[in-house]
C-alpha cells in the first residue's frame, strides 16, 4: 500500500510518515500542493492524507486532481481546527474522511489501518479465479496456485484493472517500494512467473502483452488455448 502525505507542518508530517513506515506502508511526503501534484503525476496511491490548508492553496482544489490522477485512492483531510463547514465542504468535494486537530494519534492511525485493510482484504473473483490479497492466495479451478511476492501483486493489480491496459511504469509505481531504483525488466520477470504458474499448467491465458503500451488482464475474455 502506498500513501501520500501532503502536510505543511514538519513536526506533524514527520510523526505521520514515521508511524506509517512502522506499519510498513510506502510513504511519500509533500509540503505543499505543487509537490503533491508532482507525486500524484508519477505514482499511484491507495491513500492520500492532506491538510485542509496548504501554503499554496486549499485541499478542496486538490481533491479533483487526486481523483483524476489516483482514482482508486481514499482521501483523508486533516484540519488544524474543527469547523462544521470545513468538514461538510471536504466531504462534499469527495474526501472520504475528515479529522480536526488536536486528534488522538492512536485513533487516527487505527482509522488509516482500517481503511487500507478494507481495500486490501477484498477478494477478487473472476469466473473460476479467486485472488485473496490479505492472505496472498490464488485459487484457480479449485486448485491453489503457488504465486507469492511481486508476481502475486502484479497479478492482483492487473486483475483489479481487468480489460484495461496497464503500463510498466504504473506497475512499478504501484508495487515497488523504490521504483526509480529498479529496471522495467522486473515486470517481465513477474509476468513470466504468472504465466509459468497459471497459463502453462492450466492451458489458459491470463495476461496479454500490448506492444509498446503494457499489459492487460484478459481472462476469461480470450478463449482457452
Amino acid at each position: 500500500m502506498r500513501i501520500l502525505v501532503i502536510e505543511k507542518e514538519p513536526t506533524l508530517y514527520k510523526i505521520i510518515s514515521n508511524k506509517l513506515e512502522e506499519f510498513q506502508y510506502q510513504t511519500d511526503v509533500a509540503e505543499n500542493m505543487k509537490d503533491g501534484i508532482y507525486f500524484l503525476g508519477i505514482r499511484h496511491y491507495d491513500l492520500v492524507i492532506a491538510n485542509y490548508f496548504l501554503s499554496d492553496g486549499s485541499t478542496l482544489e486538490l481533491i479533483p486532481i487526486i481523483k483524476s490522477l489516483s482514482p482508486k485512492a481514499s482521501i483523508i483531510v486533516i484540519s488544524p481546527e474543527y469547523k462544521k463547514e470545513f468538514e461538510i465542504q471536504a466531504l462534499k468535494n469527495g474526501a472520504d474522511d475528515f479529522l480536526a486537530q488536536p486528534f488522538d494519534f492512536d485513533i487516527f492511525f487505527a482509522r488509516i489501518n482500517a481503511r487500507l485493510r478494507f481495500k486490501g482484504s477484498r477478494s477478487i473473483r473472476i469466473k473460476d479465479l479467486l485472488i485473496t490479497p490479505k492472505e496472498e492466495r490464488v485459487i484457480f479451478r479449485e486448485k491453489e496456485v503457488d504465486l507469492k511476492g511481486k508476481p502475486f501483486e502484479v497479478l492482483t493489480h492487473l486483475a483489479i484493472h481487468r480489460n484495461q491496459i496497464v503500463s510498466k511504469e504504473e506497475l512499478l509505481d504501484s508495487i515497488w517500494e523504490e521504483p526509480e531504483l529498479v529496471t522495467p525488466n522486473v515486470i517481465e520477470v513477474a509476468i513470466n512467473q504468472i504465466r509459468q504458474k497459471l497459463d502453462k499448467p492450466f492451458h489458459t491465458k491470463m495476461i496479454e502483452t500490448i506492444r509498446r503500451k503494457g499489459y492487460r488482464f484478459c481472462y476469461p475474455k480470450n478463449k482457452q488455448l
